[in-house]
């Protein structure tokens, strides 16, 4: 049973109120950890992508997160560009890689055709295969610290990619706020995490080795049960020696289903 588990979750706490609501729901005990900061590229990334699009002409824009579209938006507002953005990205069909990505371009009055069955790169990918999109333009704004496994893929179908970055992540750096999580950790009451996605499984390393030995965080981390939103996050776990358990919906609430199932069979 999952009621009375101590879960944290690579996410601030304004990112993880889906998190904490439905862990709250079931009677857990969710922690938040801000593990990743945006770094933006400033007001030039609004012209960068207006110039993209002048220049690229895309039959499709993907947007592969929520908060790639509120910092392109919240830019060109501050810069007095927001219609010239609107219409542009408008003139497209536009792809969002999940509900809540899709739900913040809708508040920005743009339709969205187009969201993949599941909620990654991959699913992308099988949004465009059906489309039979050959020779067809795609931009897609995104953080600079992304693979390059989603241009490659609609590249091999046939696509002309265009990657506009937008921001760079670093660590967390007010690190104070992972002090709960550290007192309990260290007294191994931590009994599952979620891993959002790549760049938090990085931070939360960094972070954790400047106070841990890289074996003993190991050896900890093998007592808890570690979700991965998806297998990109996976990936990256695998990297350092861990590894988890894939979500097999690639949302906050999959992966909670997910710890959920692993710890009704313990």
């Amino acid at each position: 049973m999952i009621e009375g588990k101590t879960i944290a979750i690579t996410r601030s706490n304004e990112d993880a109120k889906e998190f904490l609501q439905l862990m709250t729901q079931v009677k857990a005990k969710p922690i938040s950890l801000p593990t990743i900061e945006l770094v933006s590229k400033g007001d030039k990334i609004v012209d960068e992508f207006l110039e993209s699009i002048n220049e690229h002409d895309p039959d499709y824009s993907v947007f592969m997160s929520s908060k790639a579209v509120k910092l392109l938006f919240d830019t060109a507002r501050n810069i007095s560009k927001y219609d010239q953005l609107q219409l542009s990205i408008a003139n497209t069909i536009v792809v969002a890689v999940g509900p809540k990505t899709k739900a913040a371009l809708e508040s920005e009055n743009i339709r969205v055709s187009y969201i993949p069955k599941r909620y990654s790169s991959v699913g992308v990918g099988e949004v465009f295969t059906r489309l039979n999109p050959e020779g067809k333009k795609v931009v897609v704004p995104r953080s600079g610290a992304s693979t390059p496994f989603l241009a490659q893929l609609l590249e091999k179908i046939g696509l002309n990619v265009k990657e506009i970055h937008l921001y760079d992540v670093c660590a967390f750096r007010d690190t104070s706020r992972w002090n709960e999580f550290r007192s309990l950790f260290s007294k191994d009451m931590v009994d599952g995490i979620v891993f959002t996605s790549a760049s938090s499984v990085n931070a939360f390393f960094e972070i954790m080795l400047k106070d841990n030995d890289k074996k003993i965080l190991l050896q900890k981390l093998q007592k808890i049960k570690l979700v991965a939103i998806g297998p990109f996050t996976a990936d990256a776990l695998k990297k350092f020696g861990v590894t988890p358990i894939v979500s097999e919906v690639h949302t906050v609430a999959g992966t909670i289903e997910t710890m959920k199932n692993i710890f009704s069979v313990d």
